[in-house]
């Protein structure tokens, strides 16, 4: 394989044609498998969801599952497509669709600037056009052909109206996968031209069990597991970005410094600040800001509800609620939100030091919680 940056790949983490399994959405594989198997297979096939919920995944297996099946039988002959669309990584077909060399299999998805040395922003016109070649090289004596679209969100608006015509009039024996983030901004004419495939966010089991077949090393305590569920948004991609940068471990953090504001742990603080001031924990103050925002939202939450998230347990719970105890609080952490987005915002833009930002911002929660409190009486 080339070592080229690949725009649908996360970091250190297999690529979805080579992620042999989809967990989580039983149902609707299995519906897939059916329609695989039976006479008519629909031409085009819009696969949406949550950013990381496994799109790509879905996307690929069923080109395995669809370039497998023999013509006039089941796949490897009479027999039914498997409900979890699952194909042996070692069949002949698996392993050329892994290392992009099965000639009935097409790829669209942004491509490398030999110029630039960098990917392009967008899927050009070209690219759909060149599918041409790609149609009259891979006649297949009846044998399916697959052409994978991800994701249709890149295509430009040439590119998005030669795709329309190619849906309006597929080739024969063709069918086309699209994987969309925003379905909404695709052509209203593409959208009704496909069969959509709307996945859900992940659990957290079917979570833990991608998460391990990546690679990633997932929490132990079930407690954490559903945290991780809840932080991820059931997204398999981003739980991968929480695992390989502690992320749990920075929420607990941020969580111990907020829960005793307005009289915070000062070394928390200070050793926060410290840590996430290197050039290089750019990622981590990234992350951070996100992590804040999910705890701040919360609390905003607490005050209307008065229930904070169950997988914290009863001690902490029971702190984002006392911060919390109302609406008037709950307004107070919305606007607080927004405030430390700004100012951070604003704080990095102009290179200010990270670690006088984050001190910044555990001085306007530090305020925050005591007017909070003071409005109720509480202080």
């Amino acid at each position: 394989m080339s070592d080229r940056p690949e725009p649908d790949r996360l970091p250190d983490t297999p690529h979805p044609r080579e992620t042999p399994r989809l967990f989580g959405h039983d149902a609707l594989l299995a519906e897939i498998a059916q329609a695989i198997g039976g006479e008519r297979l629909h031409h085009g096939w819009l696969v949406t969801g949550p950013k990381g919920s496994g799109k790509a995944t879905l996307a690929w297996a069923m080109a395995r599952a669809i370039l497998c099946r023999e013509p006039g039988g089941g796949m490897f002959g009479p027999e039914p497509v498997p409900a979890d669309l699952h194909v042996d990584p070692q069949h002949p077909v698996a392993r050329r669709v892994a290392a992009l060399s099965e000639p009935r299999l097409s790829l669209l998805r942004r491509p490398y600037d030999e110029k630039t040395g960098r990917l392009k922003a967008e899927i050009p016109v070209d690219a759909v056009r060149a599918l041409k070649r790609f149609f009259s090289m891979s006649a297949t004596d009846g044998g399916a052909r697959v052409v994978i679209v991800d994701s249709a969100d890149d295509l430009n608006v040439a590119a998005a109206n030669a795709l329309l015509k190619l849906l309006e009039e597929p080739p024969k024996n063709t069918v086309l996968i699209l994987v969309s983030h925003q379905p909404g901004r695709l052509l209203p004419t593409i959208r009704s031209r496909c069969r959509l495939l709307r996945l859900a966010p992940l659990g957290p089991e079917p979570l833990a069990a991608a998460l391990e077949q990546t690679g990633a090393e997932i929490p132990a305590d079930p407690a954490e597991m559903a945290r991780l569920a809840r932080l991820a948004g059931g997204s398999v991609g981003t739980a991968v970005g929480l695992c390989q940068l502690d992320g749990l471990g920075l929420y607990g953090t941020l969580l111990r410094l907020v829960a005793g504001m307005p009289d915070h742990d000062r070394a928390l603080a200070l050793g926060l600040a410290e840590a996430l001031s290197p050039r290089e924990a750019e990622p981590q103050r990234l992350l951070m800001q996100e992590l804040l925002g999910t705890i701040l939202a919360d609390l905003a939450r607490a005050g209307v509800t008065g229930r904070a998230p169950g997988d914290l347990g009863p001690e902490m719970q029971a702190a984002l609620c006392r911060l919390s105890p109302d609406h008037a609080a709950a307004q107070a952490w919305a606007g607080a939100q927004a405030r430390i987005a700004r100012r951070l915002a604003h704080g990095t833009a102009v290179n200010l030091d990270p670690g006088s930002l984050i001190l910044d911002m555990v001085h306007t929660l530090d305020a925050t919680a005591s007017d909070a409190l003071f409005q109720t009486g509480s202080v």
